[in-house]
This record gives structure tokens, sequence and C-alpha cells, in this order.
């Protein structure tokens, strides 16, 4: 029968590497990479420390003075210390992937990845100095 197709039982074999659990310990790099990816855990812990102190004062300054006061607990304390900087990895890494990420052109010409790379700090130096500006200016 012309055209017609038959069932085999053949599967071909893939030809697969054994990698192993910790193949990110291998390199320095993927060891960097992974390390960037954890960074997102601490970055929703952020999130979530933020919404607590949001809800806090929305429930009246009794509610925000025990929210302060849990604030102050070692472990609280340790882990912002943490998160912050594994905050300022996650923003550094970032910032050095983005020349990479983002091409920029001005008419038909690229601007240098190293152009990209100095407005991303200057940026990040702006946007904090306006937050400290406004967080420290007498009131």
């Amino acid at each position: 029968m012309a055209g017609s197709h038959v069932y085999t039982d053949y599967h071909p074999r893939w030809l697969r590497r054994q990698v192993s659990t910790y193949w990110w310990l291998e390199k320095w790099a993927y060891f960097a990479f992974i390390l960037r990816e954890m960074t997102c855990l601490f970055v929703a812990w952020f999130v979530v420390y933020l919404l607590l102190m949001f809800g806090a004062v929305a429930g009246g300054a009794d509610r925000y003075q025990q929210f302060l006061a849990w604030s102050a607990s070692p472990w609280v304390l340790t882990l912002n210390a943490a998160s912050f900087l594994f905050m300022i990895y996650h923003a550094i890494t970032f910032f050095v992937a983005a020349p990479q990420a983002l091409v920029v052109h001005v008419g038909r010409r690229p601007v240098p990845a190293r152009l990209v790379l100095v407005g991303h700090y200057l940026g990040w130096a702006a946007a904090s100095t306006l937050v400290a500006w406004l967080l420290l200016r007498p009131s």
C-alpha cells in the first residue's frame, strides 16, 4: 500500500552528557550567574518587608511601633543587611550586562558599551542622591 506508515518500536537514543547537580560550582562565571539569579529572593524579601511596613504605617502609630521593634530584632537586621549586599551585587551585575543587552545607536553608529555602562552608573548615583536628599533633608 503506497503512502502508508508502519509503526516501529525503534526510538533513537539521545546523546546526552551527564551533568552534575553542582555544575555551577565548576567555574566562577557559572557560580556568579547562579548567585545573581538567587538575588531575586532578596529582592522579594525587600518587597515583602516594604509591604509589611506600609501595612504597619496604615495601621496606626501603635502598629508602626510594633513593626519597628520587630525590625530591630537581630535576625531581621541581619537579613536586611545581607539583602542590601545582595541587592548591590544584583544592580552591579545588571549594569555590567546592560551594554550587551542594550545596543544604543546615535544615527547609524552604535554608542560604545562603556558609555552605556557609565550612563547606568550615573543614573544610579543620581537616583541615590535624590533619595538620600529626600530622606535626610531637614523638615
